[in-house]
C-alpha cells in the first residue's frame, strides 16, 4: 500500500485551520495507481456474492462504480438531498458540524440483495453509519464496507457495528 500512499496528497489547513486534508485526486489521475487501488479494494470481496455496490456522493461514486465493474455488480449512488427524482428513501444524520441527509431511489435495491458500501474516506463514521441505515431501509443485505482512507484519530471505526467487515486500504 506504500505505493498508493505516495499518490495521496496531504493538504494542511484545508478546509479549515488545523485539518490535514487527504486529497485522492493524484491517485485518481494515475492510471496504474487507480487500477491497483480498485484491485486492493475488491480483493476482500471476491467470491462474496456482492450483487450491488453503493457509493456515497461524491468521491464514493468514483471508487464505487469502478469497484462494481471489477466485482461484476451493479452500482447504486447514495446521493445528497434533491439530486434524485422521487420516490426516494432518506436517512438524516448528524455531523460534527451540523446535519445532512442521504437519499437513494426507493427501488434501487432488490430485497435481500447483497451490498458492499464504498466511500473514499472514513472520518468520524457518521456518513458511513447513515449509508448503512439507508441500505437496510432499502432492504439490502450489507456484506461490508470498503474505504480508501481511514483517519484513525477520528475513531470512525467505533461507529461501525455488527458482523460486517470494514476494510480500509490506507490509515492516517
Amino acid at each position: 500500500m506504500r505505493d498508493l500512499a505516495a499518490l495521496i496528497r496531504a493538504v494542511p489547513d484545508f478546509p479549515t485551520p488545523g485539518v490535514m486534508f487527504r486529497d485522492v485526486t493524484p491517485l485518481l489521475a494515475d492510471a496504474d495507481g487507480f487500477a491497483r487501488c480498485i484491485d486492493a479494494l475488491a480483493e476482500p470481496w471476491q467470491g462474496s456474492g456482492v450483487q450491488a455496490v453503493c457509493g456515497i456522493e461524491a468521491r464514493g461514486f468514483i471508487f464505487g462504480a469502478a469497484l462494481a465493474q471489477k466485482l461484476h455488480a451493479g452500482f447504486v449512488p447514495l446521493r445528497k438531498p434533491g439530486k434524485l427524482p422521487p420516490p426516494v428513501v432518506t436517512v438524516d444524520y448528524q455531523l460534527e458540524y451540523g446535519s445532512d441527509r442521504l437519499e437513494a431511489q426507493r427501488d434501487a435495491l432488490k430485497p435481500g440483495e447483497r451490498v458492499l458500501l464504498v466511500d473514499d474516506v472514513l472520518a468520524t463514521g457518521g456518513t458511513l453509519a447513515a449509508a448503512r441505515a439507508l441500505i437496510e431501509r432499502l432492504g439490502g443485505e450489507l456484506v461490508g464496507a470498503g474505504v480508501v482512507i481511514e483517519l484513525t484519530g477520528l475513531h470512525g471505526r467505533e461507529r461501525w457495528s455488527g458482523d460486517q467487515r470494514l476494510h480500509s486500504l490506507l490509515r492516517y
